[in-house]
């Protein structure tokens, strides 16, 4: 491999080897969101192809796309303006609704189409819908027969990536896959886990990738041959064969570099400018790795690991300026370094004990004018909503009995979803917790919840339409109203578009 200081052959093993494993406590990984269906899911009626009536663009005249894990800057931070702060007792407005297959993420907004992937039985799927309305444009899948060996669902757990007319998708048991954003078609493929040697770890595969200029940068982990048959209990004996990070041609698919002696955890690399300079921060396994995009040469290593064996790294890092804040909820907290070439100076740390700043669990904190907003804690009766000081890590205030929650920023709020499936509106200050509006979307006709526990995906604000995801249904909301004010009528479908 084209690997920098590491000239060690990988040898391919099979990709979908059944790991020895055992229940560990309830998370999951990076979780982008997460259900706890089984595979038993039913599969929906032949989907008939209908043409995109209107797109969003047209519906909303303003916004932007989503077409990546935490949206167009990679920090869950919408740059939409004119949102609903004065919800009904209903909630914003329902624009459309569908059910799901078996999954952890919520999709991706390109050009009016929205991505979702998804499991269906033995088959690994994406699917296109009209963003604005759920109508069914295409399907694309691949045969798939990963188990979870933990208890959890058996979909993926990566968002789709949109870029330059095509799609990304990272499977559970490692399948990359490219195929055209027009009509789903394959463009290339490549088995991670059976070219790079990968060892099934507790979740299986749930770092979504990310495209630097010609590259796909994806969070492999792969490891020698010796290590193939390791499972749940001497996952700490499996050693790195130097591909933490693998580097791909994003247009063929032909590998362009390898780096980084480290593991695969469920954090998503994070790509920034710092001093003039690309950089790339990988939360891997054991810590953070600091490196080059373009080339995979390595800055620095920063360890940052819980002792516990079942611990994982899930959050995404958080990069403002030349500052890279990581948190995890195992033990160690949280840390914010200042970076430079070949290394960084730690600004401050959590210290041992319990006195943590932020535990964030697979939920990525946000950065607001020098604070940083997410929710800490491991378990769910425990997790509270928290603001801290970012150079500091001084506590602002924090606000308990809100489930685990992932955020989105918009217009000075932040749209926050806890895992029980409630929606709250909450003010962007480190002022106080100041909530502005909370709800439990129901269906009009049986008052159930349409979002079941656990709702652990982060919502997504594109075109003014809020998308949100539970257990097993997508719901679409309008949030910023259309500029002649008309709000477009409730509907529900089935993923072949029928209401």
């Amino acid at each position: 491999l084209p690997h920098p200081g590491n000239s060690e052959k990988i040898k391919p093993r099979c990709a979908e080897r059944r790991m020895k494993s055992s229940m560990l406590p309830a998370i999951a990984v990076s979780l982008l969101a997460f259900g706890l269906a089984g595979c038993g899911h039913a599969e929906p009626p032949v989907p008939t192809p209908v043409r995109r009536s209107v797109s969003v663009a047209t519906a909303s005249n303003a916004g932007t796309d989503w077409p990546c894990f935490l949206g167009p800057t990679h920090d869950s931070k919408s740059s939409e303006t004119g949102i609903l702060t004065d919800w009904p007792d209903t909630g914003p407005p329902v624009v459309w609704q569908c059910p799901l297959g078996i999954s952890y993420g919520i999709g991706s907004v390109t050009g009016g189409h929205y991505y979702q992937f998804d499991r269906y039985g033995d088959e690994a799927r994406l699917t296109c819908l009209d963003a604005a309305t759920g109508a069914f444009l295409w399907k694309f899948g691949y045969p798939t027969d990963y188990e979870d060996h933990l208890g959890y669902n058996n979909g993926p757990r990566c968002s789709p990536v949109i870029d330059d007319g095509r799609v990304y998708l990272f499977g559970a048991a490692g399948m990359l896959h490219c195929v055209s954003a027009e009509n789903g078609s394959l463009l290339w493929k490549v088995d991670t886990a059976e070219r790079f040697g990968v060892v099934q770890n507790f979740f299986g595969v749930g770092s979504t990738p990310v495209v630097e200029g010609d590259l796909l940068i994806v969070t492999v982990g792969g490891s020698p041959p010796e290590c193939r048959d390791a499972g749940r209990y001497n996952m700490d004996m499996v050693r790195s064969n130097g591909t933490a990070i693998v580097a791909f041609d994003r247009r063929s698919g032909e590998l362009r570099y390898a780096a980084g002696d480290e593991l695969a955890s469920y954090a998503v690399p994070q790509l920034a400018t710092v001093d003039g300079r690309r950089w790339g921060f990988l939360f891997a396994r054991g810590g953070l790795i600091g490196f080059e995009p373009s080339t995979g040469a390595i800055d620095f290593h920063f360890p940052w690991r819980a002792r516990v064996h079942d611990s994982v790294n899930a959050a995404t890092p958080v990069v403002v300026g030349d500052e890279v804040f990581i948190t995890e909820t195992y033990g160690p907290g949280s840390a914010l370094l200042r970076v430079k070439p070949g290394g960084y100076d730690v600004v401050w740390q959590d210290p041992p004990g319990r006195d943590k700043a932020m535990q964030a669990h697979w939920n990525t904190p946000i950065h607001h004018q020098g604070y940083l907003y997410g929710s800490s804690g491991r378990h769910k009766s425990d997790a509270e909503l928290r603001c801290i000081q970012w150079n500091t890590g001084k506590l602002m205030w924090s606000e308990p009995r809100l489930t685990r929650a992932s955020l989105l920023y918009a217009d000075g709020h932040f749209v926050c979803l806890g895992e029980d499936g409630t929606l709250r509106l909450v003010e962007a200050t480190p002022e106080e917790y100041r909530c502005k509006a909370e709800v439990r979307l129901r269906d009009e006709s049986t008052e159930e919840p349409l979002l079941r526990e656990p709702a652990w995906a982060a919502p997504i604000l594109s075109h003014g339409l809020l998308y949100l995801r539970g257990r097993d249904r997508l719901v679409c909301l309008r949030l910023i109203p259309d500029n002649d004010g008309v709000r477009q009528p409730r509907q529900s479908l089935s993923l072949d578009g029928r209401r």
